[in-house]
């Protein structure tokens, strides 16, 4: 007797598109015996399967535990299914486009199983600079349009070999569906272009000859140039340069690196200077865990990631006895460490031609300073041709740039500092049942930006610094081909409130409703749609500098806020920024500007700038005329220059040559000396001197009467005067960097409770690029938990300018959504 069957409907979202869903799917209905069949529709996956009541029941158990590795169900919709005729068999079928909601999968490290195959030598993939599968290979740095099929691909260009094509359609193979599939015999081809590396100082001969030897260049536009130098010889010559002190670009699956050996102190050197990149850290990849655990230290979380399908840069704390040169990461605890994702990487690492390689290398992106990361051969032929002595290339088309991202961890999690590759553009959901499509340009520096699609916001792979026309364009490019990818038509742009931003003109230029969104607040709303959290919250911005609605420059900021708006409700105390552009790199300014307000006399002033060593006594009389004058200065509440101003006076950086190094250097001085204290068996500040002792009781009197006058600006004058006094008599600069760092925490403690008396709100959201600084956003976590608040911090999206698009995009949909 024939069992009763049913047919069913499932709809799947998700990350269910190029991570191997469908022929996933297939497989599970080959074991349960289902027919029916699957198809991708753009904004889902949809399933018909006929079977047995078990049968089916036990299919749809399959696909909703067991999916592939790499995808992330959200929902799926199962229906009856009665008017369908019945299936013979269980079929993939060809891609259907609908509207909907759209999930792109981000790009995905090379899986355990390929890197075993590329180093087969009985394997027909053996040292494949191309080698994916079903679960890994890139993904939105090559696709040109939903759904995701090879045709919709720049691997559209290479068609399959026999062999190739049996992989691609048949279950029982790894590559079933992988829509990059290809081979040594159809696949892309790497090949080399020139490199000059003009300087003084000659390359390193075997470099030079490599380099010579290579081909001297023209335009990629498809297939390899006539002439070049591909394939094994272009990798062999490759390792060659860097191995023997060279520098080589290198184009990977989002974007050109700059490559050298980590170990060399001359290779390093000889890059920053090309690079005109004096001190900000560079990128290492290391070979293998065992070149990682020998070089840094990495707790078990972190292992996780690093070795994960994403495959990001985590900053790790480096060993003593490590082999990477100090140049790598000047006066830094941390390396910023990955493990190599694409096939070429692992190819500069290990190959067949009996060169010894280092194991650890610097990775730093392909780019003029300020510029986007090159993704082609004109552009690395442009910009990168004079800083590296050989360009590795190849001929598959990068559609859209992906930096890599960046992260440090905190409280055990990610802790994102640049959001890009292997994240991006994953959405970030919110539960507030909004309609429409939003556009959110994002900030000026670290730019991304965000299109929010109902309670989807898609936040962009890393930009840039809009400070470059180059950038812009690439701004603009990038969004043209997102809102293709996800089939998103805004009806209105959010951008930043400056009226001089080039992202301000970018907006504007686009011919929809402008919506300009204060830039603490955009914080705070980022952090808030992090964390789907859409009531009220006490928001702690402190960042850098931005607009504020009194035309004054805000970065220390207080606000109460939700979707709908936001109220100032204090800030740090003001400053006069003297200097423009200037004093957001040089904090010795800001620190003269602030002793002159505090002790509002010229001659008392010039002896402490004398004694610190600020600048000399011509310098400071033209500052003090400049503030007296109110000339090229502007009223300020900025954390981040105050941050610089501190370290400027205990005189660990009194300049800074890339964004945020003098505040970062602060807090390394400062978590040494925490660090110093617990090896010693002491708490931080136990024993410290008697002067200092004195201002904390200044400092919580004033905090006291500030409470009770209602009062919310928090007296970080006092903090700088008390730290000045303590340093001048001869007190630690360590300790004053963590006295410093454990003050402004018990101020956003202080002004905390302030607010909750004032608004009834329990919870507080940190934000803005200073709360990057982990020993801040530790100390505040720590005193705001004791007080009873819960806290709201980032994780998955950077608390700095990185994150600010979302908090643009949701609050734009927030007010489309209120008309």
């Amino acid at each position: 007797m024939l069992m009763e069957e049913k047919k069913v409907l499932a709809r799947v979202y998700g990350i269910v598109q190029g991570v191997g869903f469908r022929p996933t799917v297939s497989r599970h209905a080959d074991r349960c015996h289902v027919r029916g069949s699957v198809c991708n529709k753009g904004p889902y996956v949809e399933i018909k399967a006929q079977g047995t009541e078990e049968e089916v029941n036990a299919f749809l158990h399959e696909v909703e535990f067991n999916p592939p590795e790499r995808s992330s169900i959200l929902k799926m919709d199962v229906h009856s299914l009665n008017d369908e005729e019945d299936f013979d068999s269980f079929e993939i079928i060809e891609s259907e486009k609908i509207k909907g909601d759209i999930f792109v999968s981000p790009d995905i490290a090379t899986c355990p199983k390929c890197k075993k195959e590329l180093f087969d030598k009985n394997d027909r993939r053996y040292l494949h600079p191309f080698i994916n599968c079903t679960c890994c290979g890139p993904r939105l740095t090559i696709l040109d349009s939903m759904p995701y099929d090879r045709v919709r691909t720049s691997m559209g260009e290479f068609p399959m070999c026999p062999q190739c094509e049996y992989e691609y359609t048949h279950a029982e193979t790894r590559r079933y569906d992988a829509q990059p599939v290809c081979c040594n015999d159809c696949g892309p081809e790497v090949y080399l272009l020139s490199g000059k590396g003009q300087e003084r100082e000659p390359v390193p001969a075997m470099a030079k000859r490599a380099a010579a030897e290579s081909f001297s260049g023209q335009k990629l536009s498809g297939p390899v140039p006539e002439h070049a130098v591909r394939g094994r010889e272009a990798i062999t010559r490759t390792r060659q340069v860097i191995k023997d002190g060279g520098i080589a670009a290198i184009k990977g699956i989002g974007g050109f690196h700059l490559c050298c050996d980590a170990t060399n102190q001359q290779a390093v050197e000889r890059l920053r200077r090309l690079k005109t990149r004096p001190a900000k850290p560079f990128a290492v990849m290391m070979r293998d865990m065992d070149a990682v655990r020998r070089e840094c230290e990495v707790k078990e979380e972190q292992l996780e990631v690093l070795d994960g399908h994403q495959k990001p840069i985590i900053l790790l704390k480096r060993k003593g006895q490590g082999t990477i040169c100090q140049a790598v990461a000047p006066d830094n605890p941390k390396i910023g460490v990955m493990l190599p994702y694409a096939p070429v990487q692992m190819l500069i690492f290990t190959y067949d031609d009996g060169l010894e390689m280092p194991d650890c290398l610097v990775m730093t992106s392909g780019n003029v300073s300020g510029a986007p990361i090159c993704r082609d051969d004109t552009d690395a032929l442009t910009e990168l041709s004079g800083m590296c002595d050989v360009i590795l290339s190849h001929n598959r088309l990068i559609r859209l740039r992906a930096d890599d991202s960046v992260m440090d961890f905190f409280e055990g999690k990610p802790y994102m500092i640049r959001r890009s590759r292997g994240y991006a553009p994953l959405p970030f959901m919110t539960s507030n049942a909004f309609q429409g499509e939003v556009l959110a340009v994002g900030g000026e520096l670290k730019n991304t930006f965000c299109i929010g699609k109902n309670d989807l916001f898609y936040q962009s792979p890393y930009i840039g610094d809009m400070g470059d026309l180059r950038t812009v364009r690439a701004l603009k490019e990038s969004i043209t081909r997102m809102e293709g990818l996800l089939e998103a038509s805004p009806t209105v742009v959010a951008c930043d409130m400056h009226p001089r931003y080039n992202t301000t003109f970018a907006a504007q230029e686009l011919g929809l409703p402008v919506i300009p969104v204060q830039h603490h607040y955009a914080h705070i709303a980022a952090c808030m749609a992090e964390n789907d959290y859409s009531e009220p919250v006490i928001g702690i911005s402190f960042d850098g500098t931005g607009y504020g609605t009194d035309g004054t420059i805000w970065g220390g900021e207080i606000l109460k806020a939700d979707y709908d708006g936001f109220e100032r409700l204090g800030h740090i105390r003001p400053f006069l920024q003297i200097g423009g552009d200037a004093s957001a790199k040089e904090g010795w300014r800001i620190a003269v500007s602030m002793l002159y307000g505090i002790y509002k006399d010229r001659e008392r002033t010039m002896d402490v700038i004398r004694k610190l060593d600020l600048c000399d006594e011509k310098t400071a009389k033209v500052q003090f005329a400049m503030a007296d004058g109110h000339l090229n200065s502007v009223l300020s509440t900025s954390a981040g220059r105050l941050f610089d101003a501190v370290s400027a006076i205990l005189q660990v950086r009194k300049a800074s040559t890339f964004e945020g190094e003098a505040s970062t250097t602060l807090e390394f001085a400062a978590e040494a000396y925490e660090d110093a204290c617990l090896g010693q068996g002491k708490r931080p500040l136990e024993g410290m001197p008697d002067g200092l002792t004195v201002w904390n009781r200044r400092l919580e009197e004033r905090l006291q009467q500030n409470m009770a006058a209602q009062d919310m600006v928090l007296p970080t004058e006092l903090l700088v005067e008390g730290l000045t006094d303590a340093f001048l008599s001869g007190a630690d600069a360590g300790l004053l960097a963590f006295w410093f760092h454990e003050r402004l925490a018990e101020m956003v403690r202080f002004v905390s409770l302030q607010a909750r008396e004032q608004t009834g709100l329990q919870v507080t959201a940190l934000s803005g690029g200073v709360y990057q600084n982990q020993l801040l956003v530790r100390l505040s976590c720590e005193k705001l938990r004791k007080e009873g608040f819960q806290v709201l911090t980032h994780s998955l999206l950077p608390p700095n300018d990185g994150g600010i698009a979302l908090g643009q995009a949701v609050v734009a949909m927030r007010k489309i959504n209120k008309k």
